[in-house]
């Protein structure tokens, strides 16, 4: 994740169902859906004027961090975070046993 990233908060908006961060006006998101301790990535989102600029991997990563650190079990549906965890097997760790590992 892009240093500049590192500080900025990851908003649960539970009511939108989707986590957000907020960068420099604009704002990145994951929609995700949850059933007791297990959680549904769905769609990532970043707005044009992020592009390119990291914003979707650090969402992605802040995420996968908020998941592990609040005992929930990932079920992902989202290309763009299946692709980024193909990469980063490590997050492995977070996936529910219904889910073969990458």
């Amino acid at each position: 994740m892009n240093a500049e990233y590192l500080d900025l908060p990851l908003v649960k908006n539970e009511s939108k169902s989707q986590f957000e961060l907020e960068i420099d006006g604009h704002t990145a998101l994951i929609v995700y859906k949850e059933h007791g301790k297990k959680i549904w990535l769905i769609h990532t989102e970043s707005p044009a004027e992020l592009q390119g600029k990291g914003a979707a991997t650090a969402i992605i990563e802040k995420t996968l961090a908020y998941i592990e650190e609040n005992g929930y079990r990932l079920i992902p549906l989202c290309p763009f975070v299946v692709a980024y965890m193909k990469r980063h097997t490590e997050w492995n760790r977070v996936l529910d046993e219904s889910v073969t590992p990458f």
